[in-house]
């Protein structure tokens, strides 16, 4: 079994933490970018170390050093589309043509997932109007 290692950084700290993982010889497997319950933007950088998941979690800020300059398309994929979903920027990032959301889309706002409970509960009740019919 994998093991994930989480660890918290600040916004300062992200450039050199990806310095790091480069001069290592570590891979970005991937980054992640979410709003948590109590609306903070909430970026995941995840390397693969050995084999295993290393996570850097850095939160409540709008605006993030890009990682391009050391992870080149590995990051700037992830931050393009982090960029697109969430109302954050990448400091740095050269941005082409969205990857995903229409031309006319305006940037306001974000998208959200809906919580497969949520959505069971919208389903069953949809349902049971249908039987009441």
């Amino acid at each position: 079994m994998h093991k994930m290692d989480i660890t918290y950084i600040n916004k300062d700290e992200i450039v050199s933490m990806a310095e790091k993982m480069l001069s290592e010889k570590r891979r970005l497997v991937i980054m992640n970018g979410y709003v948590d319950k109590e609306g903070n933007n909430v970026i995941a950088y995840n390397f693969d170390i050995d084999g295993n998941l290393k996570t850097y979690i850095c939160k409540g800020e709008k605006t993030f050093p890009t990682i391009t300059h050391i992870y080149k398309g590995s990051a700037q994929w992830c931050e393009e589309d982090i960029c697109e979903v969430m109302e954050v920027d990448f400091e740095g990032l050269k941005k082409g043509d969205r990857l995903f959301l229409p031309d006319d889309f305006d940037g306001s706002g974000q998208i959200l997932v809906t919580p497969i409970e949520e959505l069971r509960n919208k389903y069953k009740e949809k349902v049971d109007e249908e039987e009441n019919k």
